[in-house]
């Protein structure tokens, strides 16, 4: 699908709230930038359906943002025409205050938890947790040990088949949300494939990140502080890089001492 002398054409729509999206923004332009063939359109939201109607491949990092019925179909129609969809952190949510401090996840997203492979429900507290693999040669893991982050653990409903190749697990209360809460110790899934032929997602969980000033709305003026979160994790970064090279490329990264596949 790539443009004229091998141009690729990338939409990144990065936005929504309760996160440093200009930290996160700057970052992954930084990451595509080592990319020379990419050309890259930004958008805050997916009122971006003209770009996407040409993009080769799609990044999101979005929280809370939820697109329209006709958003929703031009992600649809880019998936099933052979588009690669990089979706970051909290691309699978939607989230409706309901009290102080509480919120809902109502189920407004239409066909993106299928297309995605899942919807978040709630996450426990920040606090360290340990990311494991359920395919430990899969290339885009290959090589990496297990590593700890502090960050939000996500608890969504699935929507597969999904293939899963890194995890965590966790059994208790996701507080403040409304759903999230667990009883049982299913893994709960950190970065997942979910394929579309000819297109395909590819979901990475992690990633959260805020600066003082991004509760606001929720009273919070000041947080006296940013959280980083996995963006300090040399694993976490690692990954992200092979999951940017597929969606640039299509192909798996090519790893010392495991075969490339699909």
């Amino acid at each position: 699908m790539s443009g004229p002398a091998g141009r690729i054409d990338a939409v990144l729509v990065c936005g929504g709230q309760w996160h440093d999206f200009d930290y996160a923004r700057l970052r992954l332009l930084t990451e595509l930038a080592e990319h020379e063939q990419v050309k890259t359109r930004v958008f805050e939201n997916y009122d971006c359906v003209d770009a996407l109607d040409r993009a080769d491949l799609l990044i999101t990092y979005t929280c809370n943002t939820v697109p329209t019925p006709e958003q929703r179909k031009a992600l649809s129609r880019f998936v099933a025409r052979g588009g690669r969809w990089l979706a970051l952190h909290g691309t699978n949510s939607a989230i409706e205050p309901i009290g102080p401090n509480e919120f809902a996840t109502p189920r407004t997203l239409g066909e993106l938890p299928r297309l995605l492979g899942s919807q978040f429900l709630g996450h426990p507290p920040i606090a360290p947790y340990k990311v494991e693999y359920t395919e430990p040669d899969h290339p885009l893991v290959a090589g990496i040990a297990p590593f700890e982050v502090t960050d939000e653990l996500y608890i969504s409903e699935l929507h597969p088949p999904l293939r899963v190749l890194a995890h965590t697990r966790y059994v208790g209360e996701s507080p403040g949300f409304a759903e999230g809460h667990t009883t049982d110790d299913e893994p709960r899934p950190i970065l997942y494939l979910k394929d579309h032929a000819p297109g395909a997602v590819c979901y990475f969980t992690l990633g959260h990140c805020r600066g003082r000033y991004d509760l606001q709305d929720l009273g919070v003026d000041d947080l006296g502080r940013t959280d980083l979160a996995s963006w300090t994790v040399p694993a976490y970064r690692t990954i992200l890089r092979r999951c940017l090279h597929w969606a640039v490329t299509g192909e798996m990264p090519e790893i010392a001492g495991h075969s490339p596949r699909t």
